[in-house]
């Protein structure tokens, strides 16, 4: 059980299938897992209830097989259907209180916040890590609002739960954001749209290693 455990939120990985392009989908996460990869979270903004539970039960596979938690994104549903190690949900979301209830204790749980507020409501609601951001312009979620690096130092220093740094995040620009302090940060495309997804991840997992 890896709520037991402390959460390694280092490299965390969010899905679209969209940006895999014309390689095999679920190579893919296991390559970028192989890679480096500590943390998963599948995401599915435009699938069927349907597809999203047989794309979870697969993706539930992958994770086992390498022992890494599978989060899935704002879908309660989907989470308990294929047992999944957790749920991550959104300000507009089911509250997390409610989440937890539904959930129960032993599941990993992960809100996403803008602000010190927000924040700290999510830890106090039973949030187990917070998603922070977006730090930088992101094409994967045009409407997030924007996080400046003194802001998610400002929180990370405010919570006691892990912080994640999501939105934009690449090999570029990847050390300035670990260098505030944060326990980890969240890519798609810096990993999922490149060529070989195991060796962005090696790269980014370097990079993050370097600064920790």
């Amino acid at each position: 059980m890896f709520k037991t455990l402390e959460l390694d939120c280092r490299l965390y990985l969010v899905t679209d299938r969209e940006l895999v392009g014309n390689k095999d989908f679920y190579e893919s996460v296991e390559q970028a897992i192989s890679g480096g990869v500590t943390l998963l979270q599948l995401r599915e903004k435009s699938a069927s209830s349907r597809d999203f539970y047989f794309v979870a039960k697969k993706i539930k596979e992958i994770a086992v097989r390498f022992n890494i938690p599978l989060i899935i994104n704002d879908r309660l549903d989907i989470a308990l259907a294929v047992d999944a190690d957790g749920l991550h949900v959104g300000q507009s979301d089911l509250p997390v209180e409610v989440v937890r209830k539904l959930l129960g204790p032993d599941k990993v749980i992960g809100v996403s916040a803008t602000n010190i507020t927000e924040a700290l409501a999510a830890e106090e609601g039973g949030a187990d890590y917070l998603g922070v951001g977006a730090m930088f312009p992101t094409g994967t979620k045009s409407d997030a609002s924007s996080v400046s690096l003194t802001e998610i130092e400002e929180i990370k220093q405010t919570v006691k739960i892990p912080v994640v740094a999501i939105g934009g995040i690449n090999e570029g620009n990847a050390a300035s954001v670990m260098r505030t302090g944060i326990d980890g940060i969240s890519v798609v495309s810096a990993i999922l749209a490149k060529d070989n997804p195991m060796l962005a991840a090696k790269k980014l997992f370097k990079i993050i290693d370097s600064v920790v």
